[in-house]
């Protein structure tokens, strides 16, 4: 019997790290811990400002532990490696990542990859935002918009659902990415295939800050 092979992800509780979890496991890879870098004080995720407890929820409703490592964008790439040691240890020799064509980032994750001997896997690289989102929807995943740049999208767009209104109503949009690349909007993901069960949260209040509008989310059990 072939040996399954064993992975972490890098996780930001948005689309495309769900995706990715989603679709390594359709390849046969097995994905045992979820790599989450965070804020100095701990509360926020460092790259989509998800409450910190929240991403933790999700692992909990996935089954998957959630590896959480405190960070400056200074300091990222130091405390990213700590990530990988620690789960190295577990002789997990396999990253995914859901990156879609961002060439500098993808030539950083393999340098880094290849730094700490571990092999990259992006099933998600070059793909059709459309086609993306498509399979994000059709696949029965469930997320909202958490943050949105001002510049592209309006305040009414914060807390939207990602269904097929969504994307259709977003490729009227000409100069929006469909898959938010370009920072346009982030989204939280709380439910799909790879959830054994919801994950349970509240809505909070709207901030608006630096062009920017974010939607609080806190656990249901932090109330």
């Amino acid at each position: 019997m072939k040996k399954e092979i064993e992975a972490f992800c890098c996780w930001s509780g948005g689309k495309e790290s769900a995706l990715s979890f989603y679709r390594a496991e359709g390849s046969g890879i097995h994905i045992t811990y979820l790599i989450n870098m965070i804020s100095e004080d701990g509360r926020y995720s460092r790259s989509h400002g998800v409450d910190s407890e929240l991403l933790r929820s999700q692992g909990d409703s996935i089954g998957v532990p959630v590896l959480q490592y405190r960070t400056t964008w200074e300091s990222y790439e130091v405390e990213f490696k700590r990530a990988i040691s620690k789960v190295k240890e577990k002789r997990i020799c396999v990253g995914v990542f859901g990156d879609i064509d961002l060439e500098e980032h993808r030539d950083w994750i393999e340098r880094v990859c290849k730094e700490m001997e571990v092999q990259p896997f992006l099933p998600l690289w070059k793909r059709k935002r459309e086609d993306l989102l498509i399979e994000f929807v059709e696949e029965g995943f469930k997320a909202i918009l958490i943050t949105v740049d001002s510049r592209f999208l309006g305040e009414q767009w914060l807390g939207r659902k990602i269904d097929k209104e969504f994307i259709s109503d977003l490729m009227k949009m000409k100069k929006v990415d469909l898959c938010g690349e370009n920072g346009e909007y982030h989204s939280f993901v709380y439910d799909g295939p790879i959830f054994k069960k919801p994950v349970e949260f509240r809505v909070g209040e709207k901030r608006f800050r630096d062009n920017h509008w974010f939607l609080d989310l806190k656990c249901s059990k932090s109330f």
